[in-house]
């Protein structure tokens, strides 16, 4: 178990380095600049910024500072956010993206396994085609779609939620978020549990339990769940990177002080380090899950090891 995590750490920490390498020179090879405004600034205002912020040394100048300050867990100062670190405003940011991922996957997670198992005991009858439908139809909707139009039926017609905003404490406040983020997740995690489970049912040790009389449900439970679990763990390393880019755009529309929304005013505004301390936060994330996950199924399954 300790060489396969550490064969799995070693393969993380390239990874990070180059989503990093790539951020920071596109950033750049984006028009516009930090300093850009409606009104030009004068000429020697400009110089002092470059000078003040490093920005008249090279790229590769640049690139290798910023590395440097980052192993040093300095990830600078912003461009846009006068007087503020990266480091505060996704210290302000990173509680409420990872309150909204948690709540997000732990929804999806919980509906979403109900109704798989739910499809799986009804295969071929009506249950399992509604479900499997409605599972479909979330699918097919992207949370940038789904979170409008919730918006829409529960704040502004039926009026039982608030449309966005933050109040800390206020529950209400992440209830059409979580379910935004959460949707497309059930539908997949329904999909994936149901052809999983109905695969294992298949296996002869189980038509044994069956025709010795145990009920559907003690066979799930006891003999089938485990292993049909298995595609489900593989998935939830793509489904926590789903939930957190998508809590980029969700932030946005319901205006939450998350980091998605400090990523999309970084990137509007070119706020370099910014968006590249956003970018680094959830690459280490990320493959922090990922890495979880891994681990996970190497206990499930000792084969994986090898």
């Amino acid at each position: 178990m300790i060489w396969h995590a550490a064969r799995r750490l070693l393969t993380a920490i390239p990874t990070l380095l180059v989503l990093v390498t790539l951020t920071f020179f596109l950033m750049r090879l984006a028009p516009g600049g930090p300093f850009d405004r409606e009104r030009s600034l004068p000429p020697e205002i400009e110089q002092a910024l470059a000078v003040e912020y490093h920005l008249d040394e090279s790229l590769p100048r640049q690139y290798l500072r910023y590395l440097g300050n980052l192993l040093q867990g300095d990830l600078g100062p912003s461009f846009q956010y006068e007087g503020f670190r990266v480091r505060e405003l996704i210290a302000k940011g990173l509680p409420v993206s990872l309150l909204l991922g948690l709540l997000a996957m732990s929804l999806a997670l919980l509906v979403g396994g109900a109704m798989g198992i739910a499809a799986a005991l009804s295969h071929r009858r009506w249950p399992d085609y509604g479900l499997m439908s409605t599972a479909l139809l979330g699918v097919s909707i992207p949370s940038y779609v789904v979170a409008p139009l919730l918006v829409l039926v529960f704040a502004i017609m039926l009026r039982w939620l608030p449309a966005g905003g933050w109040v800390e404490g206020r529950a209400s406040d992440l209830v059409l978020p979580v379910i935004a983020l959460a949707l497309p997740q059930v539908s997949a995690i329904a999909r994936l549990l149901r052809g999983s489970l109905l695969e294992v049912l298949q296996q002869p040790y189980l038509r044994i339990a069956r025709a010795k009389g145990l009920s559907p449900h003690l066979v799930i439970l006891r003999h089938a769940l485990k292993p049909a679990l298995m595609p489900l763990v593989s998935y939830l390393g793509p489904a926590t990177a789903a939930i957190l880019t998508g809590s980029v755009v969700v932030e946005q529309v319901f205006d939450l002080p998350g980091m998605g929304r400090y990523f999309v005013q970084g990137a509007l505004n070119r706020d370099y380090t910014l968006v590249l301390g956003v970018v680094a936060v959830y690459g280490a994330m990320i493959i922090g899950f990922n890495f979880l996950v891994d681990l996970a199924y190497g206990w499930l399954d000792p084969r994986v090891k090898a």
